[in-house]
């Protein structure tokens, strides 16, 4: 099995426009959940106005306006974010040092074009059916986005979307990292994106009741492991990596900024959205990693937890991490970045793989801020509100999703 190498991060969020300003404001422990813009009105109706939108985005900075008529959202912050990844690797669009037909592409999503399903539907209804875009079935789909990173980069080998809830991204960077590690690929673009903050979006998980209805102090709103939190808040972005094998890496002299060590997949098999009381589905996810890895428990360093600030989830996280981890888990740092730049759905797991890669490559560990009273059960080291400076080798990042899917990640210095 070939070692896979992260040579390229890209990231679109709440917390800035690309991967370097998301980790300024991450030391800076800033907030990026704000309320969100709504003129109309059209948001009083459901219980959460506040989300973690990818404020000051500029779609004509990077796109024409007929581009714009194909790309939904989700797809526009995957293309920007593809683009800082391959910039981040020294790789260029259509690269003639690389052999395209081994060079692929796997970018996933939760929801995929929800903005452009909202706006079409709205014109089937209150115009005509015949008043629909023709742009409409292909900016909608889910595997588009990694269809037009293809056709942006010229990569002709695999091409495709995996769709996972909120461990979508984390087993698209999985999948990549096995096309490399078997040898039918030297290069993978992979992530995830969403776009779920539209009207459609937060009224459907408004309904779960699944959102906070801090309203009022949004920065305050999403607080991982804390008493008071009360749901997850919506958040928009992208995050995106370029994997390589190792020793094409190193053959053309590119920058190395963790390798992929270890992952693991499992499912509860026990609930449509809540996972069970016992952890059994994280903890057989982490054992997984590390048996992958083949590591020991106290090789890990820091935990990026999935926790997403709500009642049940966060409970259940901290169980399984004892689980597997023993005594050592009390010697962890374990944090939430969600807490800064909320919940992005099919997103998450890639964005805070990118993030765990910088906390790697920083030798620093996010907080976890809005955490002043741990609920009971909640008693491992949270960093809370003060990112920390740690001397550590391992990251372990962690996503769980609807249909009681999960994924762990491990990223390791190279």
């Amino acid at each position: 099995m070939r070692k896979v190498a992260v040579t390229g991060l890209g990231l679109v969020s709440p917390m800035g426009l690309d991967a370097p300003s998301a980790w300024t404001n991450l030391q800076r422990g800033h907030s990026g959940i704000r309320t969100i813009p709504d003129p109309e009105g059209a948001y009083d109706v459901i219980s959460s106005r506040i989300a973690g939108c990818v404020w000051d985005f500029d779609p004509l900075s990077h796109f024409s306006k007929k581009e714009l008529k194909r790309y939904d959202p989700f797809v526009q912050y995957a293309m920007v974010a593809a683009q800082e990844a391959m910039v981040s690797a020294s790789l260029t669009d259509h690269d003639d040092s690389l052999d395209l037909n081994r060079c692929g592409v796997v970018i996933g999503s939760g929801i995929g074009g929800l903005s452009c399903i909202q706006n079409e539907t709205k014109k089937f209804y209150l115009q005509s059916p015949d008043r629909l875009s023709p742009f409409f079935i292909p900016a909608s789909l889910i595997n588009m986005v990694s269809g037009f990173v293809s056709l942006k980069t010229g990569f002709k080998g695999p091409n495709l979307s995996l769709v996972s809830a909120c461990a979508s991204g984390s087993h698209s960077i999985m999948y990549a990292a096995q096309q490399i590690e078997t040898g039918l690929c030297d290069v993978m673009i992979c992530g995830g994106t969403e776009h779920g903050s539209n009207l459609l979006g937060m009224s459907g998980f408004a309904a779960l009741r699944a959102l906070s209805t801090r309203n009022e102090e949004p920065q305050l709103a999403s607080r991982p492991w804390d008493k008071d939190r009360d749901g997850f808040v919506m958040s928009d972005g992208a995050g995106v990596v370029v994997l390589e094998d190792l020793d094409h890496a190193r053959r053309r002299g590119a920058n190395i900024y963790a390798i992929v060590s270890g992952y693991g997949m499992s499912a509860d098999a026990h609930h449509m959205t809540q996972p069970s009381d016992d952890g059994d589905g994280a903890v057989r996810c982490m054992q997984a990693a590390l048996d992958k890895a083949q590591m020991s428990p106290d090789e890990i360093g820091y935990i990026n937890a999935h926790a997403t600030s709500t009642p049940v989830g966060d409970q259940v996280e901290p169980l399984a991490i004892k689980k597997v981890f023993s005594d050592h888990a009390y010697q962890l740092c374990v944090s939430s970045t969600k807490s800064m730049h909320g919940h992005m759905l099919g997103a998450a797991g890639a964005a805070e793989a990118v993030i765990s890669i910088m906390s790697l490559h920083n030798q620093a560990v996010p907080a976890t801020i809005n955490l002043d009273t741990p609920s009971e059960g909640c008693d491992l080291d949270f960093v809370p509100h003060t990112m920390r400076d740690l001397s550590y080798n391992s990251v372990m990042s962690n996503s769980f999703g609807f249909g009681g899917t999960n994924a762990t990640l491990i990223f390791s210095r190279p």
